[in-house]
């Protein structure tokens, strides 16, 4: 059996904070910001972190890299400790933080990967040409020779990508890799971490916000909420967490009045449409309701033209989530996929 690529059992982290109690007088208070966290991450495998503001994301990353310490539990990156073998680990994983960057502000872009070349001592020959592979795939040649601080955003970033895979890492984690960038870097960004999970086999972690990113690069989910892993497994299963409704989007032949279904047609009590709009109607089915029956009953009672039906969105069942309108939400225990 392959040794995980990261692997955390009962992983903790609790911050000391000072708050005012009147007056002068501060007090001291524990925040448990990661709290209990378990799970693993196999060799390959393209994970999505995914979880609300103050949630505890960044602390575990920074606890991955090595940045911060475990307050307990064990934690496991590339079989290493990562607070007592930072070094080691360095040179085996690459990290890319969205809203800071790794490269020399004044220097051209080129200098800067030179310079990540001997930080990571990377043979001259084999440093050729993993450039010449990220240069392609990034489309970095127009301004490789440009200094970094007249670098967009969508430039920079690719830059940062190209400094954190210079030495081929076992692993990438990356914080927020997409955030401002416009739809064509977004695009660019995407497809090269796509291709360099299928084609180099790299173990790649991203926490974003962006949930294109998310359904576009990830076949796994892990959701923390108040530093608690609340969710493992794939998008389906996520969305299958939440009793979110359908939409049944119906054309008809010819405008006509608002369709009401009765209660022995739908399986889950009356539907109405709640929205019209010439021929086209909006009926929103609860989890419970019978899809097919509803069709069957819209095709024996009006001459339908066209019939769409639209799950949910990801995006609309993370709100649902944060929110707690979920009963597992927040319950410090893992849903199974």
């Amino acid at each position: 059996m392959p040794v995980p690529m990261i692997e955390a059992v009962e992983v903790a982290k609790t911050f000391r904070v000072r708050a005012r109690r009147g007056g002068l007088r501060r007090a001291r208070t524990a925040v448990r910001a990661v709290d209990g966290v378990s799970f693993a991450i196999e060799p390959g495998e393209f994970v999505g972190y995914l979880g609300p503001n103050g949630a505890g994301k960044s602390t575990t990353i920074k606890m991955l890299t090595g940045i911060l310490t475990a307050t307990s539990g064990s934690l496991r990156v590339c079989g290493l400790d990562p607070s007592r073998r930072r070094g080691a680990l360095a040179r085996r994983i690459g990290v890319v933080f969205g809203q800071r960057t790794t490269l020399w502000w004044d220097l051209p872009l080129r200098d800067s990967l030179a310079l990540v070349r001997r930080m990571y001592r990377v043979e001259p020959a084999a440093h050729r040409a993993r450039l010449a592979e990220l240069t392609a795939l990034l489309e970095l040649a127009p301004f490789l020779d440009t200094p970094v601080r007249q670098l967009s955003l969508g430039q920079r970033m690719r830059g940062d990508l190209a400094a954190a895979l210079l030495h081929d890492p076992e692993l990438l984690v990356l914080d927020e890799p997409t955030i401002g960038l416009d739809v064509v870097s977004k695009a660019t960004v995407r497809g090269f971490l796509e291709r360099t999970n299928a084609e180099r086999g790299t173990t790649i972690l991203l926490t974003t916000h962006d949930l294109g990113d998310i359904e576009r690069l990830c076949r796994r989910v892990m959701i923390i909420d108040h530093g608690r892993l609340a969710y493992d497994g794939g998008l389906d299963g996520l969305r299958r967490t939440v009793a979110a409704d359908r939409m049944l989007v119906v054309e008809l032949a010819r405008p006509g009045p608002r369709i009401v279904l009765a209660d022995g047609e739908t399986g889950a009590g009356p539907i109405e449409a709640e929205r019209v709009e010439g021929p086209r109607q909006w009926l929103r089915l609860p989890r419970a309701a019978n899809a097919a029956a509803v069709v069957a009953a819209l095709a024996r009672d009006h001459e339908v033209r066209d019939i769409a039906l639209r799950e949910t969105g990801i995006e609309e069942v993370l709100a649902g989530l944060y929110r707690g309108d979920h009963a597992y939400w927040c319950s410090g225990r893992p849903v199974a996929p």
